[in-house]
């Protein structure tokens, strides 16, 4: 885990309250900048005016789905890490339509134990030992 996130912001889509609040307050007290959106279009909103290093979105949403909004955000901000959960089977088919298109992303399966995920954003986000992001 790291100690100082050096200020990176990840953005949580998810459509599930417990689940965007409970990893909001993981990130956050690992010391990442953290936004939650409870929807693709409120997700959008928060993206216009505050730029993440990393989404961490689930594909099951309502009306917009996680993949379509991850082609919308890599489209307008291609630095962004983009990381998809889901728990349901026929997420399957829509990463293979979003290949078929050109698109690849990388999908964690729910439940994501904490260590798990802080594991991985790390990678993705590395730090130097003074708190900031390497190039």
């Amino acid at each position: 885990m790291p100690a100082n996130a050096g200020g990176r912001r990840i953005l949580v889509l998810d459509d599930e309250a417990s689940i965007a609040e409970t990893l909001e307050m993981i990130f956050r007290g690992c010391g990442y900048e953290v936004r939650v959106a409870f929807s693709a279009e409120q997700a959008i909103e928060t993206i216009a005016a505050w730029q993440p290093d990393l989404a961490i979105v689930d594909v099951m949403l309502p009306r917009m789905n996680g993949i379509e909004f991850g082609i919308v955000l890599k489209s307008n901000y291609p630095a962004c890490h983009i990381l998809l959960m889901s728990g349901h089977p026929g997420t399957a088919e829509l990463l293979e339509l979003a290949r078929e298109q050109g698109h690849r992303f990388e999908i964690l399966a729910k439940p994501l134990h904490p260590a798990f995920i802080l594991d991985i954003v790390a990678h993705l986000l590395p730090m130097t030992k003074g708190g900031r992001a390497q190039a």
